[in-house]
């Protein structure tokens, strides 16, 4: 089949991305899916900070490709060996394929399969195969998805099915921004009631990590961002207090707000600077936990005698450290509760023509998560 879709060529193109256009609109085809695949028709796709970072050249893919990680849609085709879905199924997608078989599988980090992480760096889908195609030039898959196009051929194990009746605009974050914020305080950090927690990133995954702090009982969640409307909204959604990380001695107004630090910290934000700024509001005995995904030149240094004397300890937390069959109904139960209200979340809906645009207002830190919705 032919359909539109996003295609980035080359990494690193100077901004503004509206002019200099690093996603053009192409018609390109798409073939059925093979054996374990499905063909979704996608109803949105949220723009993540780990899209930008690959249009920036901080991650580098193989190119070209199809960006985009985080979407909801319908299955319209199934391949054979495909069980539990049928055509007409609502589907969220899952940016980690799991083999269900390697240790890590086994071990229940479905998430650090490392078969994903191959295929990923190929290009392909799990199944080592292409089904992008640009007269004949190959496209390759960005992170077995590509869901920046009107259609998507996935492995059977790269979405999750959910109930029809939610709406689908809705369940496309929870594909990324939902499950990576919420996953790192339920399942990485652990948070319990009583604790005290920061987050510190205000983005889609940081305001998530916000709204399943209060979920979890924390008693104090302070909120940390260079933006003072994202402070606000944090405020609104639950954070009990917000802190400008630009103003001058930040880091130790909150140490003595806290009384020696947060036993919590979730640094979402994806740098160097934001890593450092959390650590340095750690409180003794507590944990920093990073699940933002920075420049991969990047390195972060501690002092280990303090780390130690201190017993501090830090987390890595990638898709929340998720199993995404398990915790993605999960945590839609929790939105139809009102617990998780993602939806004050959305900046904005946006239609293909407009991606370009959409990338500069999510590197200008101007908003949270914007849905594209192909069909617009």
């Amino acid at each position: 089949m032919r359909m539109k879709a996003a295609v980035l060529r080359e990494q690193g193109l100077p901004k503004p991305y509206a002019e200099s256009r690093p996603l053009s609109i192409e018609e390109v085809e798409l073939d059925p899916p093979g054996e374990g695949e499905v063909l979704i028709e996608v109803a949105a796709a949220g723009l993540c900070h780990s899209d930008l970072s690959t249009i920036e050249n901080l991650r580098p893919r193989k190119l070209p490709t199809i960006p985009g990680h985080e979407a909801s849609g319908i299955v319209r085709e199934i391949g054979s060996g495909v069980h539990g879905l049928k055509p007409g199924d609502h589907v969220v997608s899952v940016f980690v394929s799991a083999c269900g078989e390697c240790r890590w599988c086994g071990n229940g980090k479905p998430n650090l399969c490392p078969t994903s992480t191959a295929s990923k760096a190929a290009g392909t889908l799990a199944s080592g195969a292409r089904r992008l195609r640009l007269k004949a030039e190959p496209i390759n898959h960005y992170s077995g998805l590509s869901v920046f196009a009107e259609f998507a051929v996935v492995a059977r194990n790269s979405v999750v099915r959910i109930d029809p009746d939610i709406p689908l605009e809705t369940a496309a974050i929870f594909g990324c921004a939902v499950m990576t914020g919420a996953g790192a305080v339920f399942n990485t950090a652990k948070v319990t009631p009583g604790a005290l927690v920061a987050v510190v990133g205000l983005g889609g995954v940081g305001m998530n990590a916000v709204l399943a702090a209060r979920v979890a009982g924390a008693a104090r969640i302070v909120a940390v961002d260079v933006q003072p409307a994202k402070l606000a909204l944090a405020q609104e959604l639950g954070a009990t207090e917000g802190f400008l990380a630009t103003e001058p001695g930040a880091a130790e107004a909150i140490r003595d707000a806290t009384s020696g630090g947060l036993d919590i910290v979730i640094e979402t934000a994806g740098s160097l600077k934001a890593m450092e700024f959390a650590y340095a509001i750690t409180a003794r005995g507590g944990s920093t936990v990073t699940a933002g995904l920075p420049d991969v030149s990047h390195r972060f240094a501690v002092p280990l005698s303090t780390m130690v004397a201190e017993e501090r300890s830090i987390r890595a937390s990638y898709m929340g450290s998720c199993v995404a069959p398990r915790d993605i109904p999960m945590l839609l139960d929790l939105w139809r509760r009102g617990r998780l209200p993602v939806e004050r979340l959305v900046s904005g809906r946006i239609p293909l023509a407009d991606i370009n645009a959409g990338f500069d207002r999510l590197s200008e830190g101007a908003v949270l998560r914007q849905l594209l919705i192909p069909s617009l």
